[in-house]
């Protein structure tokens, strides 16, 4: 199935400029080891801007799915809208790697949906409630994502 969650109508404020800054310094620090940040294990997925054709990195959390997958949320902290890289992996989800440890793999992601969305998310909001939280703070149903090695 393809990625289909619809934009929100109310949620919480996209993260701002500080944040981005953040992401930089958490970025690094997850390319080279296996960082850990508010609990939370890191990875930072790289994808190709739908727009601009050209490669975006963010650091996202993760959670181990079968067979040595991740799973990852598009939460952007409960906004309404999708991130940028749902986005891109929308338009591109052949084209997209995960960096952690100083490895770098292609994957090729998919959304998951109905009983295989469910059980991965009462997983994800067991091992980190935040989730939780942001999916009651927007009217949107927040993607979960698959990432397989290829």
């Amino acid at each position: 199935m393809s990625f289909t969650h619809p934009t929100g109508t109310r949620g919480a404020k996209q993260p701002g400029r500080m944040f981005r800054l953040m992401n930089r310094l958490i970025m690094g620090r997850a390319r080279r080891t296996d960082s850990r940040t508010m609990g939370m294990n890191l990875l930072v997925l790289t994808t190709v801007g739908r727009k601009s054709g050209q490669p975006r990195a963010t650091p996202l959390a993760w959670f181990p799915g079968p067979d040595g997958s991740w799973l990852v949320v598009a939460s952007a902290g409960g906004a309404p809208a999708n991130p940028a890289w749902y986005l891109n992996l929308a338009a591109n989800p052949d084209q997209v790697t995960v960096e952690q440890a100083g490895r770098k793999v292609a994957v090729t992601a998919e959304e998951l949906h109905g009983a295989e969305r469910e059980q991965a998310w009462k997983r994800i909001t067991t091992e980190a409630d935040q989730f939780r939280k942001y999916e009651e703070t927007t009217d949107r149903e927040l993607p979960v994502i698959r990432l397989t090695p290829r």
